[in-house]
């Protein structure tokens, strides 16, 4: 069975981050920049820690009407959030998608 992957690839700003992907190709989240790549593999790890714990998600609604989550580590801040999504249940969808691909993720490098 085909299993999620981290991509790791550098923006245009020159800052390190990381996507989740599903084994289906689908973003399913994506980190913030970081100026070394090793803040972006210590991001990955906190991903895989703490994807199994429903409490570490936070599903909104944003301004735009969509609905968003953000996977939070054990120090509140954010790791990982969502695309947007047309209803509170895709994102919640998008939440157990995380906690299924995450822990066995790849790590593809594209740096």
């Amino acid at each position: 069975m085909a299993k999620g992957k981290f991509e790791i690839y550098k923006d245009k700003a020159g800052e390190f981050r990381f996507r989740l992907k599903a084994s289906n190709g689908e973003n399913i989240g994506a980190s913030e920049g970081y100026k070394a790549k090793s803040g972006a593999e210590n991001g990955i790890e906190s991903v895989r820690k703490n994807s199994s714990t429903k409490e570490s998600y936070d599903v909104f609604e944003g301004n735009n009407g969509k609905w968003y989550f953000n996977l939070k580590a054990a120090n509140h801040q954010v790791i990982l959030s969502s695309q947007g999504y047309s209803s509170k249940q895709g994102a919640e969808g998008g939440c157990d998608s995380v906690a299924r691909n995450a822990p066995d993720a790849t790590v593809d490098d594209q740096t």
